[in-house]
């Protein structure tokens, strides 16, 4: 299993103080926690048991026993893999090793927190939606635009809007009927989670897609869908994190293709006859 470090960096700003100091005991000493008890850890990060059980809850752990052994496991599979860091010196094979892996990855983290829950009631309301709204800016902007390619496919009426001043005016004019994503890896882009805020406000079903742990994005959106990847020079992490995005993206339309494919078949072989017609 991998993406166990990743949570704890991800939600790390968001713990309490107490909580911290054994984040971060775990971040630097992650060889240590297969033999270490609870009490040596609490011991060691100058907090109690108790604060070391809480911990574990708020990071979605069963207990103690459950935190290590996943983060035992996440330690040993990174140990087969080569960090996604590209550094100046590196040759062309290193790079492309490195951030292929950096990419699989982000990906594979991201499975780890992904919930099936909130899938399942994502893909439930953009089946039900009578219109579908993207926002995203930068990075986002693109996963917000391959979204829109993907249902335009099967006829949903979708629009991603990458501009803020539109994202404000299309989120102005949603209903209960209609759906709201917004896409921020930070979880702080201030057009993107203002333009959520407002779909939430005008009653729409508002989604995020972010990374793991509270943030405002999350504040303003009725379902989480949560990503994580690893930050790394070059904004090698920026591209994981872009890839962990699509893939979500790939997986929410996925379902709702299978579950209305009887009625969507015929747009999917309207739009691949469409630009079949456009190949030379």
């Amino acid at each position: 299993m991998a993406g166990e470090i990743e949570k704890i960096k991800a939600i790390y700003n968001n713990l309490t103080p107490s909580e911290k100091k054994i984040a971060t005991y775990i971040l630097e000493h992650p060889l240590e926690i297969s033999d270490l008890p609870i009490a040596e850890l609490a011991a060691k990060c100058d907090t109690s048991e108790a604060s070391v059980v809480r911990f574990c809850r708020t990071l979605g752990y069963k207990g103690y026993q459950d935190l290590k052994i996943k983060v035992s496991a996440d330690i040993a599979f990174k140990t087969r893999k080569i960090q996604g860091v590209v550094n100046i010196d590196d040759d062309l094979d290193a790079i492309i090793a490195k951030i292929t892996k950096n990419n699989m990855q982000a990906i594979e983290s991201t499975m780890d927190v992904l919930s099936r829950d909130e899938i399942n009631k994502a893909v439930e309301a953009i089946m039900q939606a009578k219109r579908l709204d993207i926002y995203g800016i930068g990075a986002s902007a693109i996963v917000a635009q391959d979204a829109m390619h993907k249902f335009m496919r099967i006829n949903k009426a979708c629009t991603a809007y990458l501009d803020n001043h539109m994202q404000l005016a299309s989120a102005a004019n949603l209903t209960s009927k209609d759906v709201a994503i917004g896409i921020s890896y930070s979880g702080q882009t201030i057009d993107t989670v203002e333009a959520l805020r407002l779909a939430k406000e005008a009653r729409a079903t508002t989604i995020c897609i972010t990374k793991f742990g509270n943030s405002p994005i999350t504040e303003v959106s009725d379902i989480k869908l949560f990503v994580t990847s690893s930050e790394a020079l070059f904004r090698s992490g920026a591209m994981a994190s872009r890839m962990a995005q699509l893939n979500v993206i790939d997986i929410i339309f996925s379902a709702v293709a299978c579950k209305k494919y009887d009625d969507i078949s015929q747009y999917l072989e309207n739009t691949s006859k469409a630009v079949s017609f456009r190949k030379y």
